[in-house]
């Protein structure tokens, strides 16, 4: 079969054409079918593909953090009721406004008890911080090493918080034998029910 011959093939008497021109035809069509259908359907559906693997990828992961999270809700409950006990009882540990002053008696008295001097005892204003208030106490106190170690001691058995701050200690007075303390003394406060 000549390529001349080929102009001369008519489609209605496709049935009558050679057998290799038939081949040829039926690959052409199949070929054309095929780079259609992969442009129109598959090209789309594989770009969909990728991004649903991905997106399962994602909730496989999501799925594997929350299921590690339900495996241990009973035991994040139970911590979190712990918590509230402690948080509970170290509340309480916070005086409330009324009892503010038998706090600072208690700084007093158990700086005297240990035989300090009181040169400075000056309470500050409250600080609001978050849901408590900061009370500081500026103090300067005369006696010798000992006694301040017992009187840092003894704050710090105090049935309240009361932290120490900025604490510094001058020389040694001959005369004396007492040496000069300066610190801050801090204790806290949480509001009252409707204060803030």
């Amino acid at each position: 079969m000549e390529l001349s011959s080929l102009s001369e093939l008519d489609f209605n008497e496709s049935g009558e054409w050679p057998l290799v021109v038939k081949i040829v035809a039926v690959l052409l069509v199949c070929a054309v079918v095929w780079g259609g259908g992969y442009y129109f359907i598959i090209k789309d559906k594989q770009a969909e593909l990728k991004t649903l693997e991905q997106k399962e990828v994602q909730l496989k992961q999501e799925f594997e953090t929350k299921q590690a999270k339900a495996v241990n809700l009973e035991a994040y409950k139970e911590q979190l009721a712990e918590m509230r006990v402690m948080f509970a009882s170290m509340l309480e540990q916070l005086p409330k406004k009324s009892e503010v002053p038998e706090l600072l008696v208690d700084v007093t008295r158990t700086g005297l008890i240990n035989g300090l001097e009181f040169e400075l005892f000056q309470p500050q204003g409250e600080r609001p911080v978050d849901f408590y208030a900061e009370l500081p106490i500026q103090m300067t106190v005369t006696g010798n090493y000992h006694q301040f170690g017992e009187f840092l001691s003894g704050l710090a058995a105090l049935p309240r918080i009361v932290t120490m701050h900025d604490i510094s200690m001058g020389p040694l007075n001959e005369k004396t034998g007492n040496m000069t303390m300066n610190l801050t003394a801090k204790t806290y406060r949480y509001f009252d029910d409707g204060e803030n």
